[in-house]
């Protein structure tokens, strides 16, 4: 194989360790600082770079009439809601866990694309999507399957997950429009910039920049990996490897993302591994691989 065909999968490889790593990163900058604060300087770094690659790539163009509605429901959907809820969840929730619940998010696409679109969901799929749910009661409930009898879904902040993962869900479907008529780092910008500008309300209002200074070496360096690595560069490496790979095989890299969160969150955040999380891993990865894989007829 060629470097030139080689590169699309260390793209995507690269993508996924870095994003498994942001749950770490962000677990370590909420404790530092607000998550309303770590949310908009994670973007304010990020954007640039995303513009600059619109830019180089001749992209950039402004949305017209009624796109600007829609990118900003997408904007408040992906960007500002999606990421509160899960900066505001790993206060209380861990890094491990939160990955794994994430990980998730395609049994919901699926779920709503039944529901919502009509969407033929097959046996398989269904089968699936109920393995992944078992894996996640697992894994929050730490194997105490009476506590969940009992009403009790792990912490406040695994609960905020779970939503963030379907929230992610209604913002995938509802993305399927604007990506076929717009370029994929055109349309991410601009939902980007909207979602930033409406967490800026709440950052101005709430004066929560006088945070920042709050944030020590290790609050940066979480805060630089978050804003450059994870919203600038990843996504970038991520589309360039999605245009030139098939969709399965770019989807499969997805995998090892909860993989590397929990190998980084031992490591770092001296977060203990189960034989409860490992075997919930397991059972989320086999439900989401029966989600996506398709039969051949």
């Amino acid at each position: 194989m060629s470097k030139t065909k080689f590169l699309p999968y260390l793209e995507a490889l690269f993508a996924v360790v870095v994003w498994g790593g942001s749950f770490i990163a962000t677990k370590i900058a909420v404790g530092q600082i607000s998550p309303t604060a770590v949310v908009w300087l994670r973007f304010a770094m990020g954007i640039p770079i995303i513009l600059f690659a619109v830019l180089i790539r001749k992209q950039f163009a402004f949305p017209k009439g009624g796109e600007w509605g829609y990118f900003a429901l997408l904007g408040f959907l992906g960007i500002s809601f999606h990421q509160w809820l899960q900066s505001n969840g790993l206060q209380t929730a861990q890094a491990t866990t939160t990955a794994w619940i994430v990980s998730t998010s395609p049994a919901f696409i699926a779920a709503l694309g039944w529901l919502a679109l009509k969407e033929k969901l097959t046996l398989q799929q269904s089968l699936g999507i109920g393995l992944a749910m078992l894996g996640v009661l697992a894994v929050v409930s730490k194997g105490n399957f009476a506590a969940l009898a009992g009403g009790k879904f792990g912490t406040h902040g695994d609960f905020l997950i779970l939503i963030s993962a379907v929230n992610w869900a209604v913002f995938s479907i509802l993305s399927r429009r604007g990506l076929k008529k717009h370029p994929s780092t055109r349309m991410t910008f601009w939902v980007m910039i909207l979602g930033w500008l409406f967490t800026s309300v709440t950052f101005i209002a709430g004066q929560d920049y006088a945070e920042i200074s709050l944030l020590d070496s290790r609050g940066w360096a979480a805060m630089i990996f978050l804003g450059i690595l994870t919203t600038g560069l990843a996504y970038i490496a991520w589309f360039d490897a999605l245009s030139q790979l098939p969709v399965a095989q770019t989807g499969a890299f997805l995998f090892i993302e909860p993989l590397v969160s929990m190998a980084v969150a031992a490591y770092i955040l001296s977060e203990r591994v189960t034989l409860v999380s490992i075997l919930g891993g397991v059972v989320i990865l086999v439900g989401i691989w029966m989600v996506n894989r398709k039969v051949e007829l």
